[in-house]
């Protein structure tokens, strides 16, 4: 279905008959370069009780690629899909986030706490607390967006699943439909999703931590060594979480080994989701 944010359409994966039904909403927030039809594998592994969503974030999939980069910006990316939420009338909600995404799910949950019974980051990041290392990850983002702009959706996503971050996805058999999905992006929305919401202009949030008071659940590979760093020094922080680091997998856990993350979640829903 298309959900209208001002004048921004987004695409949104979730069965329409479903939504008036007393079902507990889990919105699903892709990476860079994906899309909510990532979250498929997931839909029909969740309980009766669950509305699997799954949006396309600005700048991705079938959503608008405005040319405006003001769109882009945490700001804007949090209203938007705080839009989308009070327009579907979901009241409560469980938010779960990739990468990109989990950071857009922290910056929702830091600013919109009363809806949110539980959130799932991925190998995400609270933000970065150094200034000048803010910066300089600022000024790299920078130059992938011009790369993006420069060579074309393509060939930046060849570069892009070459790089260290994305080692161990060499191993997984559909790796290659993996990537001819992402290409269907536009090099406009990829390009201005890089330079607006950049992790090094994403605001910190680590001493808002310490303030959420619901449950959390925190998964990373132990091949992603710094995220997985990232993520322990978040759940020390975080009152009600656990972090969970899943053996032989990298940056991409629901990628690389979908029936663990969906065996994690699950018990994690399990255990903290009470009827409502």
């Amino acid at each position: 279905m298309i959900i209208q944010v001002d004048d921004i359409e987004f695409n949104i994966l979730v069965n329409e008959s479903d939504i008036s039904k007393d079902k507990l909403p889990i919105i699903f927030l892709h990476g860079f370069t994906g899309q909510s039809s990532d979250w498929h594998f997931i839909y029909e592994k969740l309980s009766d009780k669950y509305l699997p969503v799954a949006i396309d974030l600005i700048g991705h999939g079938k959503s608008s690629s405005p040319e405006n980069p003001d769109y882009y910006s945490t700001d804007s990316i949090t209203r938007q899909i705080n839009r989308i939420i009070t327009s579907l009338r979901f009241k409560e909600i469980v938010l779960v986030g990739y990468s990109m995404g989990g950071r857009a799910a922290l910056s929702y949950c830091c600013k919109y706490h009363p809806d949110i019974r539980a959130a799932i980051l991925e190998s995400s990041t609270a933000g970065i607390r150094n200034f000048e290392q803010k910066k300089e990850r600022v000024e790299f983002d920078f130059l992938l967006s011009e790369r993006i702009r420069t060579e074309g959706v393509d060939k930046f996503l060849d570069y892009w699943f070459s790089i260290p971050l994305f080692e161990s996805l060499k191993d997984i058999d559909n790796l290659e439909s993996v990537k001819n999905q992402r290409k269907q992006n536009s090099v406009i929305g990829l390009s201005n999703m890089l330079a607006g919401f950049s992790t090094g202009l994403m605001p910190d949030y680590w001493d808002r931590l310490r303030n959420i008071n619901f449950p959390v659940l925190l998964i990373s590979g132990e091949l992603d060594e710094k995220y997985t760093q990232i993520n322990s020094e978040m759940s020390k922080l975080i009152p009600e979480s656990e972090h969970i680091i899943v053996k032989n997998c990298g940056h991409n856990v629901h990628l690389e080994n979908p029936g663990l993350f969906i065996k994690f979640v699950d018990q994690f829903l399990s255990s903290h989701i009470t009827s409502r």
